[in-house]
């Protein structure tokens, strides 16, 4: 299940490459050292560079095991090369059924944690409100359902990501909010069925 380069009008969604250090550092560890990425924190130099030969790596493993293309991919501008950010697919796990949308008829939640298949996206602040970022999620969508054909996709953000929750509104997301404080990381959790 090797993922190819996408495209799009205007970005290729690409495997990482190591020569994309500098770029992903300044932009993931610098730039968004503040952002909720759902990990634990903007990483030193060294720390990122091991990230990044894992990532690379992955690809590679993955398919070996016939397994879905989880990882993390560069955008990159088709006009002059620039990455701007990255965008993947991640197994989310969480205990879903909180939502009255994952919930079958009339039952309550059980607090148990069911996999699903998650979206993931992070541009440089420099390249936000452009519609990057729901260029390079639809692009992973439609490889989701067309290609992957995945019943379901999920994002999740936190309660004050306004622009994260405009993405998943434009990619035709419902949009849930956690109506449990646990776990603090399931905040909002946009879905989308095939």
């Amino acid at each position: 299940m090797r993922m190819p380069t996408l495209e799009t009008e205007r970005l290729l969604i690409r495997p990482f490459t190591l020569d994309d250090l500098d770029a992903l550092y300044q932009i993931l560890d610098v730039e968004l050292s503040d952002a909720e990425l759902g990990t634990e924190g903007a990483m030193a130099r060294d720390e990122r560079r091991r990230w990044l030969e894992w990532s690379v790596l992955n690809y590679e493993q993955l398919a070996k095991m016939y397994q879905p293309p989880y990882g993390d991919r560069a955008v990159v501008l088709c006009s002059d090369g620039t990455l701007i950010g990255a965008c993947g697919y991640v197994p989310c796990l969480a205990p879903f059924d909180q939502l009255s949308g994952f919930q079958s008829t009339h039952q309550e939640s059980t607090g148990l944690s069911t996999a699903e298949f998650g979206l993931y996206y992070a541009l440089s602040p420099a390249y936000h409100r452009r519609g990057y970022a729901s260029e390079a999620a639809g692009a992973l969508v439609r490889y989701a359902f067309d290609v992957l054909k995945l019943k379901r996709v999920v994002a999740t953000t936190t309660y004050d990501n306004v622009g994260s929750m405009g993405v998943m509104r434009r990619l035709g997301m419902r949009i849930e909010r956690n109506p449990f404080p646990e776990p603090p990381w399931l905040q909002v959790v946009g879905v989308l069925e095939r």
